[in-house]
C-alpha cells in the first residue's frame, strides 16, 4: 500500500512562510472545560501570516446545533474574506497540536480544495522549535474562492436512520469520542443528552491515533483500525462529539491512502437529543 502523508512539517513551513500562495490557517478551537479563549490566544501569538478561522463563525447560524458546516457558496463567501483562493497552499494548525484543525482540513478538502495539509505537531511543536511568530491581526485581501461540495461528505441524522434501517451493513459508523462516553459510562460534557451511542456503530477513540499533533504510523494505525474491527475497505462515515473531532479520522485514513470524507456533522450533540432514534446503551444492560 502506497502511503501519503496529508501532513508537513514547521521546517517545510518555515521554508515557504512568506510566499504568496501559502496561506496559513489557524483553526484552533477549545472545549469550554479547557477555558482557553482561541481569539485571544490567536492575537497574543500565531504564526506570521496566519488567518484565523472559526469553527462557531464559518457553521449555519441558529442551527440549534454547534459548528454545522455551511453550503458551499456561503463557505465560498466566508473563505474569500479570508483571502484564500482554490490555487492557494493552504497549510491548517491548532492550539492543541491536532484537535480542530482536522475539521477545517475537512471543511477545505469537502469544498474542493486541492492543496491542503495540517501542520504537523501544530502550534505547540512550531513554539518549541523556537519558530518566529507575531502578535495582532495579518493583513487580508479578498481572493476568489469557488467552492463544490463533494458528494456524500456530509451525513444528516435522517441519512443515517435510513441506513440504519434499510442498509446497516452498506456502511460503517464510527464513533471517536471516548471509550466511557460511547459505552454511556457517564454523562455527556453537553446537557440534556442520552448516554450510549448509535446501534451497529463501532468505537475508535481519536486520543488513541494521535501520538505529538500527528498521526501515529501506519503499521500501528492499521492495527488499531483491525482491533476496533473497523473494515477499512469499507465505505466509512465518522462521528463524535459535535463533528469537531471525528474529522480526525478522516484524516488519518488519509495518511493510508484512504479517501474518506463522510462524516455525520451533526454527531452525538445531534443524535443524543432526538426524541424515537435508537441508541445502544451497554451501561443499562
Amino acid at each position: 500500500m502506497n502511503h501519503i502523508n496529508p501532513f508537513v512539517s514547521s521546517q517545510y513551513l518555515e521554508q515557504h512562510l512568506y510566499d504568496n500562495n501559502v496561506k496559513i490557517v489557524d483553526a484552533s478551537w477549545y472545549l469550554p472545560s479547557m477555558e482557553r479563549d482561541a481569539d485571544a490566544e490567536f492575537l497574543l501569538s500565531h504564526i506570521p501570516n496566519a488567518i484565523r478561522f472559526d469553527l462557531d463563525k464559518i457553521a449555519i447560524p441558529n442551527s440549534g446545533l454547534p459548528h454545522m458546516a455551511v453550503s458551499s457558496s456561503e463557505f465560498s463567501l466566508q473563505v474569500e474574506e479570508l483571502g484564500i483562493s482554490n490555487n492557494d497552499e493552504i497549510i491548517i494548525y491548532d492550539g492543541m497540536g491536532l484537535f480542530s484543525a482536522a475539521r477545517v482540513w475537512w471543511n477545505f478538502k469537502i469544498m474542493g480544495a486541492e492543496n491542503v495539509s495540517v501542520l504537523a505537531g501544530g502550534f505547540p511543536k512550531w513554539i518549541e522549535e523556537g519558530h518566529v511568530v507575531q502578535s495582532g491581526v495579518s493583513k487580508i485581501k479578498r481572493a476568489v474562492f469557488k467552492a463544490k461540495m463533494t458528494v456524500n461528505s456530509i451525513y444528516s441524522e435522517k441519512d443515517i436512520l435510513s441506513l440504519l434501517k434499510h442498509n446497516p451493513n452498506s456502511i460503517q459508523i464510527v464513533d471517536v469520542r471516548p471509550q466511557d462516553r460511547f459505552f454511556g459510562k457517564i454523562d455527556e460534557p453537553r446537557p440534556n443528552l442520552k448516554r450510549g451511542h448509535i446501534p451497529n456503530s463501532k468505537n475508535l477513540p481519536f486520543t488513541e491515533i494521535i501520538r505529538n499533533g500527528e498521526i501515529v504510523p501506519p503499521k500501528e494505525l492499521l492495527a488499531k483500525l483491525e482491533t476496533a474491527e473497523i473494515d477499512i475497505n469499507k465505505p466509512i462515515v465518522t462521528s463524535c462529539g459535535s463533528g469537531v473531532t471525528a474529522p480526525i479520522l478522516n484524516l488519518a485514513l488519509a495518511t493510508i491512502n484512504i479517501e474518506c470524507l463522510a462524516v455525520y456533522d451533526g454527531s452525538w450533540a445531534q443524535w443524543g437529543g432526538l426524541q424515537n432514534y435508537p441508541i445502544n446503551n451497554p451501561s443499562l444492560m
